[in-house]
C-alpha cells in the first residue's frame, strides 16, 4: 500500500468574503497557525485555491494529525478542518488515498464523494472523478451505502495544479476572523464565568486581547490571580490572549469604601477600574475596552449604572454578552474550557467591601459629586504603574516598547 503524506486542509468562510484585503487576512491566519502548531511535525503551510494547507512530515501518526487538527479547529478564522492526504494526480492513487481516508473517518453508515478540479489541465472532470472514486469506495466498503444528501461522511477530492488532496474526517471550526486582523482591545478579566467568554468573543472577531485583572490584594488573598492565569492558559492555546496585567486593587477599594456613600461603592469601583484599564489601553495602543457585563445580571449592570461607568472613559466599551443570559454564558464557558476554572471559589475585588444595598439606578451628577472627593487621576497613574504584566503565546501580539508607552 502506498504511504501518503498527511495534510490538514483549513477551510474558511468569512475571510473568503473579503475583497482586496483577503490576502492579508489569509496571511494573518497562516502565521497564527504556524506559531500555534510549532510543537507538531509540520513541514510547511501554504495557501492553495481558497484554502490553507498544513503539510505534515511523512510518517506522522493518525493520532498526532487528529490532535493537530483539533487545535486548528479552535483557532479564530477557521470554519472547518479536514484531515487527509496529498497524492499524485493519478486516479488510482486518489482512489487508494480515499479508501484510507474513509477508513480513518470513524463510524459511519453512509457516504458520498465530492470531487472537484481546480485546473482544467486534468483531463477527468468532477463528475467522472465522483463515479470512479465512488466505485472504488463501494468496492472497499460493501456494507456502506452511498447517500447524496446529508451522508454521515463526505470524501473530498481536490485536484490542484501539482497534486491532489483527499480527505474524509472533517470537523467544524469556530469561524470568525484571525486574531490580529481587527486591532487591539483591553479586557477587564476576572476569575468569574463571564469575562473569559467575552474576551474569547472579541478574539474570535480578530482582536488581539490584553487582560486586566483587578485583584483584591492586599486586602484579600491572591487566589483569583492564579485562576486568571489558568484561564489565560486556556485562551493561549489558540492564540486568543497576549498579555494580562494584574492590578493590586484592594487598598484603593478600602479608601473608596471609607469616603463615598456605601450605596455608590460599586459604581466607584467600576469607574476607577475603567479609568485604569483605559490608561493601560493607551499605553498598549488599544482601541477599546471589553467587559463581560450582561444587562440586569447584577447591581452594577443596570442600564443606569452602565451609563455611570461608561461616562468615566472616552474609549468605546464593548459588551459582547450584554443580551445573553447566565445559562447561555455557562454553556459558552464549558465549550471554551474555562467553566471549571471559573467555578472555583476565590476572594477577589468584586466581593470586597460590598454594601448591603448597592445603588441600582445611579445618576451621573450624584456620582461625579461623590467622586470629586477622591484623588482619582493620581490613583489612576499609581495603579497603572503598579500593574504587573504577564505575557502569553499570542502570535499577533507585539508588546510596545517602554518609550512608546511613555509617549502614548
Amino acid at each position: 500500500m502506498t504511504e501518503f503524506q498527511r495534510i490538514i486542509l483549513v477551510h474558511y468562510h468569512e475571510i473568503g468574503l473579503k475583497g482586496h484585503n483577503r490576502a492579508s487576512f489569509e496571511m494573518r491566519l497562516l502565521k497564527n497557525l504556524e506559531a500555534l502548531l510549532a510543537d507538531f511535525p509540520v513541514v510547511t503551510i501554504h495557501r492553495i485555491s481558497g484554502r490553507i494547507c498544513v503539510f505534515l512530515r511523512e510518517g506522522t501518526s493518525w493520532d498526532t494529525a487528529v490532535e493537530a487538527s483539533d487545535i486548528v479547529s479552535k483557532v479564530p478564522g477557521v470554519a472547518r478542518v479536514s484531515s487527509g492526504f496529498k497524492c499524485e494526480r493519478d486516479l488510482d492513487e486518489m482512489a487508494e488515498a480515499a479508501v484510507v481516508a474513509l477508513a480513518e473517518a470513524g463510524d459511519f453508515a453512509t457516504f458520498k464523494v465530492a470531487a472537484r478540479r481546480n485546473h482544467t489541465d486534468f483531463a477527468t472532470n468532477s463528475m467522472e472523478m465522483n463515479q470512479i472514486i465512488g466505485g472504488a469506495l463501494c468496492e472497499a466498503c460493501p456494507d456502506k451505502q452511498v447517500k447524496m444528501k446529508n451522508p454521515d461522511v463526505t470524501v473530498g477530492v481536490e485536484v490542484v495544479q501539482n497534486a491532489a488532496y483527499v480527505y474524509a474526517r472533517s470537523v467544524p471550526g469556530v469561524g470568525g476572523l484571525p486574531v490580529g486582523s481587527s486591532g487591539k482591545v483591553v479586557c477587564l478579566l476576572s476569575s468569574g464565568i463571564d469575562s473569559p467568554v467575552a474576551t474569547w468573543k472579541l478574539a474570535r472577531r480578530g482582536a488581539v486581547c490584553i487582560g486586566v485583572h483587578f485583584s483584591g490584594r492586599p486586602q484579600t488573598s491572591d487566589a483569583s490571580e492564579y485562576l486568571v492565569d489558568d484561564i489565560a492558559r486556556v485562551l493561549e492555546r489558540t492564540g486568543c490572549i497576549g498579555r494580562v496585567y494584574t492590578v493590586p486593587f484592594g487598598d484603593y477599594q478600602r479608601e473608596i469604601a471609607l469616603t463615598v456613600p456605601p450605596e455608590l461603592r460599586v459604581i466607584m469601583y467600576r469607574r476607577l477600574m475603567f479609568k485604569v484599564a483605559e490608561e493601560l489601553a493607551r499605553r498598549e495602543g488599544a482601541g477599546a475596552l471589553v467587559t463581560g457585563e450582561s444587562l440586569g445580571q447584577v447591581a452594577s449592570q443596570t442600564l443606569d449604572n452602565i451609563r455611570c461607568t461608561d461616562e468615566a472613559v472616552k474609549l468605546p466599551v464593548f459588551r459582547p454578552l450584554i443580551g445573553t443570559d447566565k445559562l447561555e454564558i455557562i454553556a459558552e464557558a464549558e465549550r471554551l474550557g474555562t467553566f471549571e476554572i471559573s467555578s472555583q471559589d476565590a476572594p477577589d475585588c468584586c466581593t470586597l467591601f460590598m454594601p448591603r444595598a448597592p445603588e441600582t439606578h445611579g445618576k451621573v451628577s450624584v456620582v461625579l459629586e461623590a467622586e470629586s472627593a477622591l484623588p482619582i487621576e493620581t490613583w489612576v497613574a499609581e495603579i497603572a504603574d503598579a500593574a504587573e504584566p504577564r505575557d502569553y503565546a499570542c502570535p499577533s501580539y507585539k508588546p510596545r516598547k517602554r518609550r512608546e508607552n511613555a509617549q502614548g
